[in-house]
């Protein structure tokens, strides 16, 4: 049994399909195969049921890739061991962002660090919440930001910020008069909300539970853009809530229209999250700082109430 085949092993588990598979590992089909019988007919049993289109994992070959994922990712801390021991940054890292930070956050830091740590070779995904946890979990993303607390088994959660929550209210909106916005005075049914799949749609939605009762078959108006939302509220369709650093591109004119809360403002958590075995721990630490230094000088808010995707609620007082 070697790396490699196991490498092919993982190949063929997430592809279902031996020549996508091969193309991923960069050898022939009939080598892959190959590689692949052999490594069944060692163990005396089928990794694979190659009668099913697309090709589907027998019982014992579940088993085999978890355990194979296992063996790849502590091979693949030799070579970390050694990178942290020469003090190198570099490599091929896989960062997963979700779409509601990738806008604001991306363009505060990407410079930086590319200039600072020019031997990283990044390679940056816009994914939901979901989609980070599978491919983290799958070894297909070194690490991700995203919103959390996520308590999700095997995840480490590292928080980078706490951003708070800005209400967009337009002019003729009955709380556009009003100096500061208390939690209780939100409407679920009066709320423009980003699309299912969006984290921080779910934090609105868990903020206005904490006070009313909502149904959700009345969440009719829904958009995919932050954009969007704050258009349909000009039309007087309805408040929304920004993240805070989105807030800080918004035109003149609409920056007349953003209300703060009253203490404790509520807020998202942001942090960078990567597998528990803490591969590349070098650039993981070198992307946290440089998150940070950027972010301490635009968010400076003290007391906050982090508002979860997860609907649980804890004090931050910074």
């Amino acid at each position: 049994m070697t790396i490699t085949q196991l490498h092919y092993v993982l190949a063929v588990a997430e592809h279902q399909n031996f020549t996508k598979a091969a193309q991923k590992v960069f050898v022939t089909q009939p080598t892959l195969s190959m590689q692949i019988q052999k490594l069944e007919e060692e163990l005396e049993i089928t990794i694979f049921d190659r009668t099913k289109k697309p090709i589907q994992l027998t019982e014992v070959g579940q088993k085999i890739v978890q355990q194979a994922r296992n063996i790849v990712n502590e091979s693949d801390r030799i070579q970390d061991i050694v990178d942290q021991q020469k003090g190198f940054i570099g490599g091929v890292f896989r960062l997963g962002v979700i779409p509601t930070v990738m806008p604001t956050l991306l363009p505060m830091f990407l410079g930086n660090f590319i200039k600072k740590y020019p031997k990283v070779k990044l390679k940056i995904e816009e994914l939901h919440t979901e989609a980070i946890l599978e491919k983290l979990k799958e070894g297909h993303l070194d690490a991700a930001i995203a919103a959390t607390p996520l308590e999700v088994e095997g995840i480490k959660e590292n928080p980078l910020y706490y951003e708070p929550f800005v209400a967009y209210i337009p002019k003729d909106h009955k709380f556009n008069k009003s100096d500061k916005l208390d939690v209780n005075d939100l409407d679920i049914d009066d709320m423009l909300l980003l699309e299912d799949g969006h984290c921080f749609k779910d934090g609105i939605i868990n903020l206005c539970k904490a006070s009313k009762e909502y149904d959700d078959e009345q969440l009719q108006l829904e958009s995919g853009s932050f954009e969007t939302l704050i258009k349909l509220a000009n039309e007087g369709l309805g408040m929304t809530l920004l993240p805070y650093l989105h807030t800080l591109d918004l035109k003149e004119s609409e920056m007349k229209n953003l209300k703060m809360f009253k203490d404790p403002v509520p807020a998202r958590e942001v942090s960078l999250i990567y597998n528990r075995s803490e591969l590349k721990m070098q650039i993981i630490e070198a992307l946290r700082s440089t998150i940070a230094g950027v972010v301490k000088g635009a968010i400076t808010f003290q007391n906050v109430q982090i508002i979860s995707p997860l609907n649980k609620q804890k004090e931050f007082n910074s």
